[in-house]
């Protein structure tokens, strides 16, 4: 059985870790750096490192960050925030992270993501899906949540698979930092409808709401609960473990 993967998510906004509620009213947490670094001692499968604000300012992500937050893991990292070309997949990499992930580009731009997973390999490239519920559909959103696309999760979901994406990151918008746990009919709807891994988000707010969504998805990842100390990582894999979800203690 391959272990379920916990992984510590570091939203970044000009340099800084931010954390918000349904993408919006975003609080300083910490140094990303430092957080990174305490989150691999406290046993984080991977780091996903998101420049939340790069697409909707036009800018790539901040490389002397995220090459400083790369130098202190030796734990998986992703990246993702303001990546359009094949050139920003391969700066990124270059500075230190093992994943790429891609979200608006995604959508505008499909060939990038075939691109990508060609000269890389799928397993280089996550593809992330921001979805909400929009009269009984779960749709697309992109730019940081506030461009309505119109796609219909399930069938992108499918389409990124087919595209060559090695992982989708899914995260439900409804459910950011609510901490009322994780959109499970979402999270099995992406997972039911392709092969490759599915990395679970927004809404953890207590250990049991990963070991519901655990049943339906490969990873979960959260944020705000880890940067302010409600659950640590090392309880929560022994509380998993208890509960027979194999995981890496």
């Amino acid at each position: 059985m391959t272990a379920k993967r916990i992984i510590a998510c570091l939203d970044v906004k000009n340099g800084r870790v931010v954390k918000g509620v349904n993408f919006l009213n975003l609080k300083d947490k910490g140094d990303p750096v430092e957080l990174a670094s305490r989150y691999e001692d406290e046993g984080a499968d991977e780091i996903v490192f998101l420049d939340v604000t790069a697409t909707i300012e036009g800018r790539r992500a901040m490389l002397e960050v995220i090459k400083n937050t790369a130098s202190v893991l030796s734990i998986p990292l992703t990246v993702g925030g303001g990546i359009r070309t094949i050139d920003d997949v391969s700066t990124i990499l270059a500075n230190g992270a093992d994943k790429v992930s891609i979200n608006t580009a995604a959508v505008e731009n499909k060939k990038l993501v075939t691109e990508a997973a060609l000269q890389f390999g799928s397993q280089a490239v996550v593809v992330a899906i921001d979805a909400k519920l929009v009269n009984g559909e779960y749709i697309v959103f992109t730019r940081s949540g506030t461009y309505n696309t119109g796609l219909n999760a399930i069938k992108w979901a499918k389409e990124v698979e087919a595209l060559g994406a090695g992982e989708i990151l899914l995260t439900s918008i409804d459910k950011d930092g609510t901490r009322d746990g994780y959109d499970i009919t979402l999270t099995r709807l992406i997972s039911s409808a392709v092969n490759i891994p599915v990395i679970a988000s927004g809404g953890a707010g207590k250990m049991e709401h990963f070991y519901e969504v655990l049943k339906v998805s490969d990873a979960a990842l959260a944020a705000g609960v880890f940067h302010d100390g409600i659950i640590k990582i090392p309880e929560l894999k022994r509380y998993l473990k208890t509960r027979g979800v194999e995981v890496r203690l």
